[in-house]
């Protein structure tokens, strides 16, 4: 009879084996809200700009370079760095649009 018993009270107290998911599960939940949908959500802002560059744009590239779009190609940009001094970048590594034609550039002024 008391075995019964230690054997009914020993199988009532272990937790049930969904429960062994709660915590992985909960550190993808942590993982997807912290870390990777934010990440995309810059990958996507940044898609966005690099598919709405213009000439006249001012814009910034991977490398730091500060400059004004000339030319528009599918894959390039031509960026003008300074008077007369021209360099073909490839399209995905402009890093930020500073500003758009609406006000010149900083290598327009003399």
């Amino acid at each position: 009879m008391i075995d019964l018993l230690a054997a009914a009270g020993s199988a009532a107290a272990e937790p049930p084996a969904w429960t062994g998911w709660i915590l992985p599960l909960g550190m993808l939940l942590i993982l997807w809200f912290l870390i990777l949908r934010p990440q995309m959500r810059q990958q996507k802002q940044h898609r966005e700009r690099v598919a709405g560059l213009n000439k006249g744009d001012e814009v910034v590239t991977a490398g730091g370079l500060v400059g004004k779009i000339t030319k528009v190609e599918e894959q390039f940009v031509h960026v003008e760095l300074a008077k007369g001094m021209t360099v073909k970048a490839v399209r995905n590594t402009i890093g930020e649009v500073l500003s758009s034609r609406s006000k010149p550039a900083a290598n327009d002024k003399d």
